[in-house]
């Protein structure tokens, strides 16, 4: 397993800038790749640093396939980009002008960042709180937009192909087995899908800039003076700026935590927020609102939590042979491709 010490720290430290005795330092996030790979050499580790008369540091470790030194130094001069343009993040740390560097350590090699530490990480999210991320997140595309920033890496919200809110590809992995139960209801969602991706594809040539890409609460803090900012750039990348706005706002509003008085009314309350929010900084234009009906109808029609991970998910009934409860999905889920609200932006 990777593990590093005190004079290890105190060396990095000592290269990016920072010449001071670390006090201490504690695990911040692990990724246990040797559980699955005993003689893996991947490596995810954050660390906080505590620092004799001076402010904690974070201190990230990284070695993943498909992750390069050049990726992460694209995302740090991102974070850093934002951050000189007035957003909220925490400052990046430099050596001998590069923000990523790698390091052996132990046996393992490993590409190190270093940022200031943030205090005020919040736990969950209110219709105010979802307003101004609205607005901090459009004023990010704005800048990315301005300076043409480009992050050459995948990203989670993009509706054109497989992501982290919905998937009809495991929807359609199931064609057999829901056309034997409703072949109707299977042509009528598949219909109306086509028609919603033909109306979606109009952006599909659109310019690409880069985005943060995994706003949520854990990504989110409150500064004493009330600022809302962001930091974790790992899911930084390219996406179609309208595309990131419109999926950041749905995984705002069904995926995080939220006041107890929320419960079972939160995406009303948080996504029209979210959406006003940022309408004030980078207002959608009309095309922009006449597609939302059929993005929002594809994301919710096939809802991943649905699809694959709830309990009573359609894979689960399909795999449990039960037809009632199948039957039951298919009836809501062409219920849902089918209904097509317009983009809440009441003021």
């Amino acid at each position: 397993m990777f593990k590093v010490d005190i004079f290890q720290l105190e060396e990095i430290l000592t290269d990016f800038g920072i010449d001071t005795k670390v006090k201490s330092f504690i695990e911040l996030q692990r990724y246990h790749y040797e559980k699955h790979d005993p003689q893996s050499k991947e490596v995810r580790l954050i660390i906080k640093v505590e620092l004799n008369n001076q402010l904690p540091i974070v201190i990230r470790f990284k070695n993943e396939t498909g992750v390069t030194l050049e990726l992460i130094e694209n995302q740090s001069r991102f974070a850093s980009l934002l951050l000189k343009n007035g957003i909220e993040t925490p400052k990046q740390y430099s050596c001998g002008g590069n923000y990523a560097k790698w390091y052996s350590v132990g046996n393992y090699d490993v590409i190190v960042t270093v940022e200031q530490f943030v205090e005020g990480e919040l736990r969950y999210i209110d219709s105010e709180i979802a307003e101004v991320t609205g607005r901090l997140l459009a004023r990010t595309h704005n800048i990315a937009e301005h300076a043409d920033y480009h992050v050459h890496n995948d990203v989670l919200f993009n509706p054109l192909q497989e992501n982290d809110l919905f998937s009809v590809i495991e929807f359609l992995r199931y064609k057999d087995q829901l056309m034997s139960i409703e072949p109707d209801l299977y042509k009528s969602i598949i219909n109306q899908y086509e028609e919603c991706l033909d109306r979606i594809s109009v952006f599909r040539d659109e310019p690409r800039y880069a985005v943060q890409g995994d706003i949520s609460d854990c990504n989110l803090y409150k500064t004493e003076d009330g600022k809302i900012g962001m930091f974790d750039f790992n899911r930084c990348g390219d996406n179609n700026l309208y595309f990131d706005a419109i999926m950041q706002a749905v995984f705002v509003a069904r995926l995080m935590n939220y006041p107890d008085n929320y419960t079972g009314k939160s995406e009303e309350l948080i996504l029209p927020a979210f959406l006003r929010g940022y309408n004030r900084e980078r207002t959608f234009s009309d095309m922009q609102k006449k597609i939302y009906p059929y993005l929002y109808a594809v994301i919710n029609a096939f809802w991943s939590a649905d699809i694959i991970w709830n309990d009573n998910n359609l894979r689960h009934s399909i795999e449990a042979g039960d037809k009632e409860k199948i039957s039951m999905w298919m009836k809501e889920i062409d219920r849902r491709i089918h209904t097509l609200f317009e983009i809440p932006l009441a003021y």
